[in-house]
């Protein structure tokens, strides 16, 4: 199967590529520049391509960042919330409308390349915060673009209904290298710590008994 991940750099895209790669699919990978904060996950995106080999273009959407006004991920002058994705705050961090961008750029581009599936990290621990992670989401995405050309694509969402800690597991066993993907949401050259971002990855590490190998132990 011919399949396009949209790849941010993060751990949940980075497991989703080492899996679909350990299935043996044909596996290329798209990463969206729509200004993000944290525009640091784009270059873990580039490296971990090039450490698979796969296939990887960068597509650039950076002049709509000034229109995503409201979220502290594409507006400056938005503070980055610290706490939990569980918590009201972390809706600061919901980029409007930003999955159905990053879907729809990168359906494009899987149907001009007559590609089968577009696959996303998306996740359980994501749905109390995220709309357009959300099963019902997923499935509306992929009836339009069942509508939108005559070559078919579907959408991939194995994570859906796992969450972050599975994942983490997972990951380990599939020799993930954490240490090269990006979670921050703060934009520094190293990680909060504190942002809802962090604390999740710190609870998925927890949850898998192991280390994070980009923070390493106090």
């Amino acid at each position: 199967m011919k399949i396009l991940v949209v790849l941010s750099g993060g751990m949940d895209s980075a497991t989703l590529l080492w899996l679909l790669k350990s299935q043996e699919h044909h596996v290329e990978a798209v990463t969206i520049d729509y200004k993000q904060r944290h525009i640091k996950e784009i270059d873990s995106a580039k490296s971990l391509c090039a450490m698979l080999g796969v296939k990887h273009d960068i597509i650039d959407l950076s002049s709509i960042g000034q229109y995503l006004t409201g979220s502290s991920q594409s507006d400056l002058s938005v503070d980055v919330p610290h706490g939990r994705y569980d918590e009201p705050s972390m809706k600061l961090t919901v980029v409007p409308n930003r999955n159905m961008l990053l879907l729809a750029a990168a359906g494009a581009v899987a149907i001009a390349r007559k590609m089968d599936q577009v696959a996303y990290g998306a996740h359980s621990g994501d749905h109390a915060i995220y709309p357009d992670c959300r099963p019902a989401f997923v499935d509306s995405m992929r009836e339009t673009f069942k509508l939108a050309d005559w070559h078919q694509i579907d959408i991939a969402t194995p994570f859906i209904n796992i969450d972050k800690g599975r994942i983490c597991n997972l990951g380990i066993d599939l020799g993930v290298p954490y240490h090269m993907t990006w979670t921050c949401y703060a934009g520094d050259e190293l990680p909060c710590r504190k942002c809802g971002a962090c604390v999740e990855r710190a609870e998925a590490f927890a949850f898998a008994k192991a280390t994070d190998p980009l923070i390493g132990t106090d």
